[in-house]
């Protein structure tokens, strides 16, 4: 007796709609995405009980005929492709003609439609993929498809789907996803009597973006593009070799979170393809490369991304859902995403606002909390009864309350390890040309855009020998020196080592390392890198080495400390490492052992030369390691605090 059969239409309806339809959510998706390939100007979507009870989607596409109702829900049914070879030349957000059948096989819908040319619409009423009803009506133009019960005929799938509160946010995100993949068109979802988004078409992307997230995401967000460029492409031969000729363009814009803006996740990282959201690793890999000394090591930005590629560059075939895309180009894809978003960073060159307390919230705050807030204030410390005195020495200058100080500006002196330097090839120590005065711009300083870090600041001190205090017309500015010079010495080191070989500075007596295992390995992976950015070391035994040579900038006793770091650094990625990445990563820990300390005292001439030269850094806003640099307190915080506005 055979044990193979043939499963019941019925059974492998269910099954295959498991593979379009997880979700209420799922619904949402593939009922939306066919009123917009039916060039529907506004969309409405109503929902209850998360979607479990009701899903329904009206627009104002086109709307269908009669016949093409019927059919529309008969498997592999589709208008958008005909043959085999238009899966290479998709333009439209479904193509598969599996979603109405999928979904009709596990819910009640009704169908209510009317093709434009037609003088009444078509109802139907299908009940678990059979088709109960089919009759004529009045109805406008455009499509209306209620989804009711879903999963109702398969209680086993409705038992793993979560809260109604979970399963509507989902469907939540998925409207606020496409409204901002589709800024010209309406968009209006409501659960029950609750509107949750109405919003009527933008003129732009960045309106679109203020109507759904509000101004407050807005201003933490910096555009970049559009950027265009030309894609190669492989043209057949009658030698059967390939060539690479030029072809379509490729076009990219979108809008990326300055760095003081880390979430711990990637739920706030939307990547559309030809105006379909997709999850794409590709994508994802660009962007970490575009933030890579910039945020943190396992912080994720804020970014929209909006992708456009010719159809026949894309393959979104490949996966049921698609919500996955394969790339003809990868690594032009790849390298497009990085260096778009890479360059609208540094153009922009954002700096994070100081952190200002809302009125809101204090407001928000219950009565208890508030008041011991006011005794914790009543409670503080009173400021030191001598102010600052000009006739004394800048050591006994300091203003302190509780653990805060605030030290005056120290004469000139000619103690500390902060290079002073002006143009490669590094001068003396402690020596350079003298400063420009307060206010004067240096003429290699490229012209300034709102939010981007002045180049005319004027120090005021130090607090706590670790953060400079510093102004300009614009407000107060707070500075970390540690990471300042760091974010200085390492794009230095970068520049340098792209041009050539780093410079070394050979050492009195040679430093003998011990290396675990794991770092001798890596250190031979690396040697060759290591020499070409100023390190020149030789084995020393079975896991020593000898330190001979190191990066002029660090001191002696740090360089074993360095080398080690950079080992462990690297790690078991050594040989999956870009040589960039490797670069990356030694200048980094090169520039951070050089740099000057926290409760380091700093004369105002060095103040100034830090402030100077991080105003030319490229990327002024944070360390290599992804910490913020600098703080501003803006004019306008300042006044609304002091009750001035």
């Amino acid at each position: 007796m055979s044990v193979i059969h043939i499963l019941p239409e019925a059974v492998a309806n269910k099954i295959a709609a498991g593979e379009v339809v997880e979700r209420p959510a799922s619904v949402a998706k593939e009922l939306l995405e066919n009123s917009l390939d039916a060039a529907a100007r506004q969309v409405e979507v109503d929902v209850e009980g998360g979607g479990k009870r009701l899903i329904r989607v009206v627009d104002d596409g086109c709307g269908m005929s009669r016949d093409d109702a019927l059919l529309a829900f008969e498997r592999h049914a589709t208008s958008k492709i005909r043959s085999a070879e238009d899966l290479t030349e998709v333009a439209t957000l479904g193509f598969r003609g599996e979603a109405l059948p999928s979904i009709a096989a596990v819910s009640r819908l009704i169908l209510e439609t009317r093709h434009k040319p037609e003088s009444s619409g078509t109802r139907l009423e299908i009940a678990g993929g059979r088709l109960r009803d089919v009759k004529e009506t009045a109805w406008a133009d455009g499509t209306n498809i209620e989804v009711r019960g879903l999963f109702y005929n398969t209680p086993a799938r409705r038992k793993f789907l979560k809260s109604e509160s979970t399963e509507l946010g989902h469907i939540a995100s998925l409207v606020t996803h496409y409204a901002l993949a589709h800024p010209d068109k309406r968009f209006r979802l409501a659960s029950l009597t609750n509107e949750i988004l109405n919003v009527p078409p933008a003129a732009s992307p960045r309106e679109r973006l203020y109507q759904v997230m509000g101004g407050q995401l807005l201003d933490q967000l910096v555009e970049f593009g559009p950027t265009e460029r030309r894609m190669p492409q492989l043209a057949e031969t009658h030698d059967d070799t390939d060539t690479v000729q030029e072809a379509a363009l490729a076009r990219i814009s979108g809008f990326v979170s300055r760095p003081e803006v880390q979430k711990l996740n990637r739920s706030q990282i939307y990547f559309f393809v030809n105006r379909r959201l997709v999850r794409d690793r590709l994508a994802l890999h660009a962007l970490n490369e575009a933030y890579r000394n910039i945020l943190p090591a396992g912080m994720f930005p804020v970014a929209l991304i909006f992708l456009e590629l010719p159809p026949s560059e894309v393959d979104v075939n490949v996966h049921p859902s698609k919500t996955e895309v394969r790339f003809r180009h990868s690594s032009f894809t790849h390298d497009l995403v990085r260096d778009s978003i890479r360059q609208g960073l540094l153009a922009a060159r954002p700096v994070p606002a100081f952190p200002m307390p809302r009125r809101t919230a204090l407001a928000a705050r219950e009565p208890e909390e508030t008041e011991a807030l006011e005794r914790l204030n009543e409670d503080a410390p009173p400021v030191a009864t001598a102010g600052i005195n000009p006739c004394l020495p800048s050591s006994a200058n300091v203003v302190v309350r509780g653990d805060f100080r605030l030290a005056s500006p120290a004469a000139a002196a000619v103690t500390g390890w902060l290079r002073l330097e002006a143009e490669p090839p590094f001068t003396p120590e402690l020596t350079r040309p003298p400063v420009p005065p307060a206010g004067s711009e240096p003429s290699e300083t490229r012209s300034r855009e709102a939010g981007e870090f002045p180049s005319n600041l004027q120090p005021l001190g130090q607090i706590e020998e670790s953060f400079i205090v510093a102004t300009n017309a614009e407000g107060l500015w707070i500075i970390d020196q540690h990471v300042a010079h760091e974010r200085i010495l390492f794009e230095r080191h970068l520049h340098r080592r792209s041009g050539a070989k780093v410079e070394g500075q050979r050492l009195l007596l040679p430093i003998v390392v011990e290396l675990r295992p794991e770092q001798n390995a890596v250190f031979q992976d690396i040697g060759q890198e290591l020499a070409a950015n100023g390190f020149e070391a030789e084995p020393f035994g079975q896991r020593t080495v000898a330190i001979k040579t190191a990066p002029a900038d660090v001191r002696a006793e740090n360089v074993e400390s360095l080398v080690l770091e950079i080992l462990d650094g690297v790690g078991r990625e050594a040989r999956a490492l870009s040589l960039e990445e490797l670069r990356g990563r030694i200048a980094a820990s090169v520039a951070c052992h050089a740099a000057i300390k926290v409760h380091t005292p700093l004369d105002r001439n060095k103040m100034q030369w830090l402030l100077n030269e991080l105003s030319r850094a490229e990327c002024p806003m944070t360390c290599p390691h992804g910490r913020p640099v600098v703080l501003k307190y803006g004019l306008k915080e300042i006044q609304k605090a002091f009750k001035r506005i």
